[in-house]
């Protein structure tokens, strides 16, 4: 069980750094990745921007802080679910 965690953790990870890429490239959010995309991590990193600020109203960390609390989440599910197991 912690396998499939860990997995589908690593996968959404990897759709948050595929969206902020896209980001950084002009028109991309409009085709249909960017926008499968934003409909699938964009709920996600919408709490986090509210709360963290951009850096000179250029950068974003909120998904850096994103990343971590998915990760930090995954290590506590699994480690509740071993207790269990």
């Amino acid at each position: 069980m912690a396998s499939i965690i860990w997995t589908l953790t690593q996968i959404y990870q990897y759709m948050i750094i595929a969206y902020v890429l896209l980001s950084w490239l002009p028109g991309v959010r409009d085709s249909f990745i960017g926008e499968l995309l934003g409909k699938l991590v964009e709920p996600y990193l919408s709490p986090f921007r509210r709360f963290i600020p951009s850096i000179g109203g250029v950068i974003d960390i909120s998904p850096i802080v994103a990343l971590f609390a998915l990760r930090f989440v995954a290590y506590g599910l699994i480690a509740i679910l071993d207790m269990f197991v």
